[in-house]
């Protein structure tokens, strides 16, 4: 197939279904706003052509509009894929896109139809607009629901269960590490988890348990504004030695990471967390993990068998769900083996891949 993507080029979702399609052999272009190409263009498949369009994001989804147009009717794509329902979503119903598929993301039907008027009378009219419209999860095709009824495709956001399996060689010795791989932003509940972290320590110092709490560590990676905030929450209960900002690492690493830590934290403040791919990714590793109850942590984990779930902002209950899977080695052994056999079962990349190029003929 002749397959286009409409999409932010920069983002390590587009190059995940870009380069799978290029992989089976599929001829793939992605169509993209000027500032949103940078240097992960070197991720991509080297057959993977991406073309940039004159204007920028926001004003290049109105601005773009006849240039987008005039491509795809000189390229023919069999297949056009407009992700994210707000400012491309917009961009290719302006262009007057025929025979298109729209993937909603997140942010796009839980944040931005809720800013005003205008941004829910855009929404809706784009969810309408498309022939075929795609969630990555099944909640978040509920709430799309509740902007614009329409048959909604599902097609999770998996792992690469070859690469993201358990890797015992990973794990520190002598040590205990609670982990989090999250951008630092208000919506991630990060400073949530440093609080729980930082309770958890005083419990176990409390209850005499004070050689345990000295092989506790918490490692956060990702990148984000809230870097100095962190710290200086970090630096403000004196636990510089035990929680680090580690910096961003890059995706091929992630597999590693997620083997370094014995819990897996991601307590996100916000239902458009709508997939969970953070959680999926640390269950393929085998490692059990405590999550909020954002929509998509809800979907992806099992509470109580591949990890545990708090509501969302609850420090004490988070910190209670650090404690128990700290204390039980046998609660994290059956939850890391059961992590595994779910994530396999529901969430493996290829069987996703299959799932969305079928979809891809049924369109043609």
């Amino acid at each position: 197939m002749k397959i286009c993507y409409i999409s932010a080029a920069r983002s390590i979702h587009i190059i995940r279904w870009a380069n799978a399609m290029a992989n089976r052999g599929h001829e793939v272009t992605v169509i993209t706003c000027a500032n949103d190409v940078d240097e992960s263009l070197g991720l991509y498949h080297e057959s993977v052509r991406i073309l940039p369009l004159k204007y920028s994001a926001p004003f290049g989804y109105y601005l773009n509009a006849r240039r987008l147009k005039k491509i795809v009717k000189r390229e023919r794509f069999d297949i056009i894929n407009v992700h994210y329902a707000s400012g491309y979503g917009t961009l290719g119903r302006r262009a007057k896109l025929k025979h298109a598929l729209l993937n909603i993301w997140g942010s796009d039907v839980y944040d931005f139809p809720y800013q005003s008027s205008f941004k829910m009378r855009l929404i809706k009219k784009n969810l309408r607009y498309y022939d075929a419209a795609a969630s990555t999860s099944d909640c978040m095709a509920r709430q799309a629901k509740k902007l614009f009824a329409r048959n909604y495709e599902i097609t999770p956001f998996g792992v690469d269960t070859a690469l993201f399996r358990p890797l015992p060689e990973c794990k520190p010795k002598d040590k205990i590490v609670f982990g989090t791989v999250k951008t630092l932003s208000p919506k991630y509940g990060i400073a949530d988890t440093i609080k729980a972290f930082v309770k958890l320590n005083e419990r176990l110092v409390s209850e005499g348990k004070a050689d345990l709490a000295e092989k506790l560590s918490f490692e956060i990676y990702g990148k984000g504004e809230l870097k100095d905030e962190l710290q200086s929450l970090i630096d403000g209960y004196g636990m510089h030695e035990k929680i680090k900002l580690c910096g961003y690492v890059d995706n091929h690493l992630l597999p590693q990471i997620y083997n370094r830590f014995t819990i897996s934290n991601s307590n996100s403040k916000c239902n458009s967390e709508s997939f969970g791919v953070a959680a999926v990714e640390a269950m393929a590793c085998g490692i059990p993990v405590q999550v909020s109850d954002a929509d998509g942590f809800v979907e992806v984990v099992e509470d109580g068998v591949t990890g545990l779930i708090a509501p969302k902002g609850d420090i004490d209950v988070i910190a209670e769900n650090m404690y128990q899977l700290l204390t039980d080695e046998q609660l994290r052994i059956r939850m890391g083996h059961s992590a595994v056999e779910r994530v396999k079962r529901l969430y493996d990349w290829e069987k996703n891949v299959d799932t969305m190029e079928e979809i891809y003929r049924r369109l043609q």
